[in-house]
């Protein structure tokens, strides 16, 4: 591939990196696959994305466009080219307030968008628990949803136009009435207007397959609304017009207690019509902590909003007062508010683990049924997983139907394996069966389109394929996602794992001492990726100084576990990629409090450098620094402190003393008390 690479780096502005380090961090998404790139680029602007395009068309090598990475269906990862968006192509290109929309490149953080909107009291309506992380062109190309979809629907319905690239690098406007739409389009879907019409379910979740219905002449032939949801198989998108909707002046959070999820989710369709701006849904096997929560098994989340504090509580009350519940909560409070979405949205990262710390994984992650059907669902659903004997919490966004699970699938063994396809294939046959929709917010990626016909038919299908052939005749975007998929059960990221513990010198008592386990923690949610403090969250400094995504606690998390596969890392404890990564990692253990899975990334590192110096000299810091509390006892006792402040200051000398305790030149060495803070205390008394 060195020939793709100097072609790449003399056609892109952008950064280029087909090293060990920028291709381990993108082998996963926060799915169960695994894909390792060539390569890795970070297009400037689209004129980079297209010279990208055209020297992998010319070496016949597949482009996957990457967001934030927290994709669940295994979209956001790919064995060719890799578009990082996220470090340069992150802009907020205008907003609009007057017309409320903006222009966005998509590698734009949601909350970003968020904040410059709120001046104006706008806001994009979708907003997925990752909203911290995830980009705009992720959203786009998932058609995310979020919680407040009840009020203010999908990405799709919030998309006006879209400016993509093909793979043959042609530039299109997506819009309505086929604006931008490729040759060959509008003929397909004029000659399937029958089975447009009735192929495709009724239901505000269905985001499975391409959206081809949404090109019927009877809804605006919105091309942009029929890419939304296409996961990068058709065109990449360079730039997006987005609307935006005015955010309530306050707002109350009605937390509505039921004795079970069952109950919870047969009422959660009745409160629809009161007009909530959100109907979410969790269980208590979910929650670590019920204290802020009032009496029940399962709980509502239904958030209400008026001109005032008083008109957004009087509307909670009223769902209240509608609702047969066994407690109710109302807050109207900001911080107490958050306090509690922040139960609710943990949920991903917190699902991972069942109750007795045993590991939980996607795949199933958002089915999505008509609402009225959802408790009957998720009955047939519990006794399903009851019969492959698995376990699972299921959460998400009632009021749409949409469910959110991880289950003790286990993904090591052939026979886990096995089971995990039979279950699979017998919950798409339950949820066809109800009407519903395999995604119903995260795509199918890799985990759902192999079964695809089970919802819409080998004909539609194969309308999906020939609509892939239009956009993209190559099949050079995202191959193997949405038509002609790779198998369910094939690439999972945890056949590469060593089968046998790794020897190591921490007990990792909440992984049964082993490391590989330990490892094995981070699934990708990638809260570790805010740049700004929420709370009481410090997770991750090195990050937020940085904005590299090696130096996240999800980076290095990945190249340890690219380190075990012993495939792109192949130099195991000894490798210099690992070492540089957790070089910056301050140890702070933030990650430890702050991330759902408690990855412990202090430990990691002990652990490696522990494994990486065995038997050889370590740095000299490590002994001036590592050892400073022996020095500065040993000044304490001999009370040579003035000695060593005024050898601190001769130039010289400290130019020494700060090589070899690795402190920038730039730096001071500070002063070193003439008395302890403990003998001070003693001293007083």
């Amino acid at each position: 591939m060195s020939d793709l690479e100097a072609e790449l780096r003399k056609a892109v502005r952008g950064d280029v990196g087909f090293d060990v380090t920028s291709r381990a961090l993108v082998t996963m998404d926060a799915s169960n696959y695994r894909r390792v790139p060539v390569g890795v680029v970070a297009p400037r602007d689209a004129g980079d994305v297209a010279a990208v395009l055209e020297v992998c068309r010319a070496h016949g090598v597949p482009v996957v466009a990457r967001g934030g990475g927290t994709s669940i269906a295994g979209q956001a990862t790919g064995t060719g080219v890799v578009l990082d968006f996220t470090r340069y192509m992150n802009r907020l290109v205008a907003l609009d307030a007057g017309a409320r929309t903006a222009v966005v490149q998509p590698g734009l953080v949601l909350d970003r968008l968020q904040e410059a909107a709120a001046p104006h009291g706008l806001r994009f309506g979708p907003d997925p628990s990752t909203h911290s992380r995830c980009t705009l062109g992720g959203m786009i190309g998932n058609n995310s949803c979020g919680s407040h979809s009840v009020a203010w629907g999908t990405t799709a319905d919030n998309v006006r136009e879209l400016d993509v690239l093909t793979a043959r690098g042609e530039r299109l406007r997506l819009g309505q009435g086929w604006a931008g739409a490729p040759d060959g389009l509008r003929a397909l879907a004029e000659g399937e207007l029958a089975r447009l019409r009735t192929g495709f379910p009724e239901l505000p979740r269905r985001i499975s397959g391409y959206a081809l219905d949404a090109l019927l002449p009877e809804r605006g032939a919105d091309v942009a609304r029929s890419f939304c949801g296409s996961e990068g198989t058709l065109a990449v998108l360079t730039e997006a017009v987005v609307s935006l909707v005015e955010a309530p002046r306050a707002r109350a959070l009605a937390v509505l207690g039921y004795a079970d999820e069952g109950a919870a989710a047969e009422s959660a369709a009745g409160l629809l019509p009161y007009g909530p701006l959100t109907v979410e849904g969790m269980a208590a096997d979910l929650v670590r902590s019920a204290a802020e929560l009032p009496r029940g098994g399962a709980w509502l989340f239904v958030e209400t909003g008026g001109e005032s504090a008083g008109e957004a509580r009087a509307r909670a009350e009223t769902i209240v007062r509608a609702a047969d519940v066994v407690d109710a909560r109302v807050v109207t409070d900001g911080a107490e508010q958050r306090a509690l979405w922040r139960i609710r949205e943990d949920a991903s990262g917190t699902a991972t683990r069942m109750p007795d710390g045993t590991e939980a994984w996607p795949g199933w992650e958002d089915c999505a049924v008509p609402p009225a059907r959802l408790g009957a669902y998720l009955r047939d659903f519990r006794a399903l997983l009851t019969a492959h004997g698995l376990r699972g919490a299921p959460y998400g966004h009632f009021g749409d139907g949409c469910i959110h699970v991880r289950i003790d699938f286990d993904l090591l063994t052939e026979a886990g394996v096995g089971r995990f396809r039979r279950f699979s294939e017998e919950l798409a046959d339950l949820v066809v069966a109800y009407g519903g929709s395999l995604s119903g917010e995260h795509g199918d990626g890799q985990a759902r389109a192999e079964l695809l016909p089970r919802m819409y038919g080998d004909e539609t299908v194969a309308l999906f394929e020939r609509a892939k052939a239009v956009w993209d005749p190559d099949d050079l975007l995202n191959p193997g996602m949405l038509v002609r998929p790779a198998p369910l059960d094939s690439g999972l990221r945890f056949a590469v794992l060593p089968r046998e513990p790794v020897d190591v010198a921490f007990g990792y008592p909440g992984d049964g001492g082993d490391f590989t386990a330990a490892v094995r923690r981070c699934v990708g949610v990638a809260k570790c990726r805010t740049t700004t403090a929420s709370g009481p969250a410090v997770m991750c400094p090195s990050y937020r100084a940085t904005g590299e995504e090696r130096h996240s606690t999800r980076g290095r998390a990945r190249l340890l576990h690219e380190m075990l596969a012993g495939e792109v890392v192949t130099d195991g404890w000894r490798s210099e990629e690992v070492r540089e990564a957790l070089d910056l990692c301050l140890s702070c253990k933030g990650c430890r409090s702050d991330c759902p899975v408690e990855v412990d990334m202090a430990t990691y590192k002990a652990e490696f450098l522990h494994h990486h110096y065995a038997g050889r000299r370590r740095p000299a810091a490590h002994y001036s620094m590592g050892r400073l509390p022996v020095w500065l006892r040993w000044v304490s006792r001999t009370r040579t402190a003035p000695l060593v402040n005024a050898l601190a200051g001769v130039r010289p000398l400290a130019w020494v003393a700060k090589r070899v305790g690795g402190i920038a030149v730039e730096r001071d060495i500070p002063r070193l008390a003439g008395e302890t803070f403990s003998r001070w205390w003693r001293g007083r008394g």
